[in-house]
């Protein structure tokens, strides 16, 4: 009687090529080599044309002078001390102040809107409907063009303006404002508001917080008022009236004094804020009807109306359907701003990539900087909405 003893086979090499795992980390070095070997080329490529046309590379244009002027600017520069670097920033903060600016605005639209949307009024809901079809189908570009040029430059020169109570004037050359000046005191009025904001919105977490444990509401609308215009106000008759106005006056042919708010700077709000609000829209819209209207029975069977309905039960469901593609759009709406050079606004594209490109010659530098500063925004903005999106999730008990 014989045994036959098997000994264990081990993998021949020719079998590693059927392991998926293996395979994979092949495919992904091949594909990382291609990648490299594609940048290489093209940074090559770039260097041999730079110095084929005797342009240095580098960052030292930076800090050379500009020799240009930006109407519209956040801080201060001229173009007889101002430097390209200078220049940057300008048209950043011009973005960055009409991006967050039109983010809020196509908020409060696009919600009252995708509401206005699902509303029992007939009237009510085929306006809403036509506005989100109408805008959601025309381009943005030549949205801008009907902002720009069929509403604002109609309007008449500035010896005719259009003069509105509290010394506005609004004409073809953009909208006057009166010029808020700080006299002794006026720093506290200043932080008084300041705290007054930071207050409310505490003061609104801690009552959602409680309304959540317990079940009683807060006069939330209410106390916000007090604090962040009663309590300044108050404060501005206490300390003597601390803030005096310049306003604007009618010099020769323009108007002098106050704060002038551009034509371009109103175009480009009214475009970016309506058209990101039909896309808004129907984000709301598919977000209330992917509640169940189970809640909103279940709600009018405690007694509630249709409007602390919508408010209290609706809505802070439908949120968790709505921040992801809500998030898209504000970074759609930033990256659109860029458009702002169709229509002459100083923002960053228009300043950085456009004049100070054009006079330095710099392409590569200036265009890589352009696109991390759009990737910057795009990050930091996602990663906020994601924050919130965490504390809006269903949580489990």
């Amino acid at each position: 009687m014989s045994t036959s003893s098997s000994e264990p086979v081990r993998p021949g090499r020719a079998s590693l090529l059927y392991d998926p795992k293996i395979r994979g980390y092949a495919y992904q070095l091949l594909l990382l080599a291609a990648v490299g070997f594609l940048v290489w080329s093209a940074a090559s490529n770039a260097i041999e044309n730079l110095r084929a046309q005797k342009i240095a590379s580098g960052f030292d244009f930076w800090t050379n002078a500009s020799g240009f002027d930006i109407n519209q600017k956040l801080i201060e520069y001229s173009a007889s001390a101002g430097t390209y670097g200078r220049a940057f920033w300008v048209g950043l903060l011009n973005t960055l102040l009409v991006a967050s600016i039109g983010i809020v605005l196509s908020t409060f639209l696009g919600f009252a809107v995708g509401v206005a949307r699902l509303s029992n009024n007939w009237v009510v809901a085929k306006i809403a409907m036509v506005y989100v079809e109408v805008i959601r189908n025309l381009p943005l570009l030549l949205q801008l063009f009907f902002w720009y040029n069929a509403v604002l430059k109609p309007l008449p020169n500035p010896r005719q303006s259009i003069t509105l109570p509290g010394g506005i004037f609004i004409n073809n050359r953009g909208l006057y404002l009166p010029d808020p000046q700080l006299g002794p005191g006026g720093s506290v009025l200043v932080w008084a508001l300041v705290l007054g904001i930071v207050a409310s919105i505490a003061f609104r977490f801690w009552a959602r917080r409680q309304q959540a444990r317990t079940g009683r509401q807060y006069p939330i609308g209410w106390v916000a008022l007090g604090l962040i215009v009663l309590l300044p106000l108050a404060l501005y008759f206490v300390l003597g009236r601390p803030v005096s106005f310049i306003y604007p006056e009618l010099a020769g042919f323009n108007l002098r004094g106050g704060i002038q708010v551009f034509p371009e700077f109103v175009a480009l709000l009214l475009g970016l804020t309506t058209y990101t609000a039909g896309f808004i829209a129907e984000v709301v819209r598919a977000g209330i009807l992917a509640v169940s209207k189970g809640q909103t029975e279940a709600a009018h069977a405690l007694g509630l109306r249709s409007g602390p309905t919508l408010k209290l039960v609706v809505i802070p469901q439908a949120m968790r359907v709505i921040i992801p593609p809500l998030t898209s759009n504000y970074l759609n709406l930033t990256k659109n701003s860029s458009l702002a050079v169709a229509i002459g606004y100083p923002d960053l594209v228009q300043v950085f990539t456009g004049t100070v490109l054009n006079q330095t010659g710099q392409a590569v530098e200036v265009v890589a900087i352009t696109m991390a500063v759009y990737l910057t925004i795009s990050l930091v903005t996602s990663l906020i909405m994601n924050i919130y999106n965490q504390r809006m999730a269903l949580v489990e008990r």
